[in-house]
């Protein structure tokens, strides 16, 4: 197949069920790889730290992905978690997690942001991983397992759908995943009700600063590379406003130049003379928002609780009439 052919065969799907189907394609693929590489103890990506794990020269080396944790922060994590880790950042490094809380990692993948997550909290909190591959989620599971994490729990189902009651999350937080919704309104809205008032809206993901040519938006190895999906600032920003959101800000984290552009244009059939076209256009940044109201603290939260069961004599611990809904 020529270069010309790729590029004309790796165009942007243009539904919902078909860009998920692209994207679990890839990812499940990663994480096949990942285990599989766990099972034979080696791998034949580099060894350099970056998130290429046996996969096509392409994703040999990944400007995006790569380095984005150091190596106190990856003490105890299972070395399968960071293969499997396509981020674009280390939202929990910047979400300034606390004992006792609740978090929500959107398209957790192979879990290595829940994992950490999960270290801030204490057992007194809990980290849910969403996502919606099959291969991911038994990777995570394992991982889990690996890290002898108790307060994690993890979830299949789709971003644009949380599996979550309202208003019960006090931090959601996300890796590199937002940009590859194909409905990144619901996206917002959904984050926005399963937060709790006060909640915090914490997430890396990669951002056009400025309009892609759109050779570039309809090619399909990039936008499951993070890159042709992304929103441009004031699009991202709007729709959080939008959904109800307040105090929304961009902070960027790196911003990608032409050597950044011309390794994310290898192996996608697109001429690397692009990268001129691209080279400071694209960023990796964090992005902040507070659900309105008044954040109630997880040690508030816990007295409360146990107020309520003692109020009840027939009551359970939990401070339900029984059980069943505990």
């Amino acid at each position: 197949m020529t270069r010309d052919d790729r590029s004309n065969s790796a165009k942007v799907p243009t539904t919902l069920e078909e860009i998920r189907s692209s994207v679990q394609a890839r990812y499940g693929a990663t994480a096949q790889r990942v285990a599989d590489s766990a099972t034979s103890n080696s791998c034949c990506g580099p060894s350099d730290g970056s998130s290429g794990c046996c996969g096509e020269s392409s994703e040999s080396w990944d400007p995006i992905t790569a380095d984005l944790y150091d190596a106190g922060e990856m003490a105890g994590i299972p070395a399968e978690a960071l293969l499997a880790s396509l981020g674009c950042g280390s939202p929990t490094a910047l979400a300034e997690l606390r004992e006792g809380e609740t978090v929500l990692d959107l398209g957790s993948g192979g879990g290595i942001d829940v994992l950490l997550s999960a270290r801030r909290v204490g057992p007194t909190g809990k980290a849910y991983g969403l996502d919606m591959t099959d291969e991911m989620l038994a990777l995570a599971l394992e991982n889990k397992a690996r890290a002898g994490a108790t307060n994690v729990e993890f979830l299949k189902g789709h971003i644009e759908a949380i599996p979550l009651p309202s208003n019960s999350v006090d931090v959601i937080i996300s890796n590199c995943v937002i940009n590859l919704s194909g409905d990144k309104r619901q996206v917002m809205k959904e984050a926005f009700r399963v937060l709790a008032p006060g909640g915090r809206f914490a997430v890396s993901d990669v951002i056009v600063r400025e309009g892609l040519p759109d050779v570039i938006k309809e090619n399909m190895s990039l936008w499951t590379g993070c890159v042709s999906g992304a929103l441009e600032e004031s699009e991202f920003i709007g729709l959080l406003t939008e959904a109800g959101f307040e105090s929304v800000s961009i902070e960027p984290t790196r911003v990608y130049d032409r050597a950044d552009a011309a390794a994310l244009l290898q192996g996608t059939g697109l001429d690397e003379s692009l990268a001129d076209q691209i080279a400071g256009k694209i960023m990796s940044g964090f992005v902040r928002a507070t659900k309105p109201g008044v954040a109630v603290r997880p040690a508030t939260k816990a007295r409360e609780l146990v107020a309520l069961g003692a109020s009840k004599g027939s009551a359970s611990s939990c401070g339900c009439s029984d059980d069943s809904c505990c």
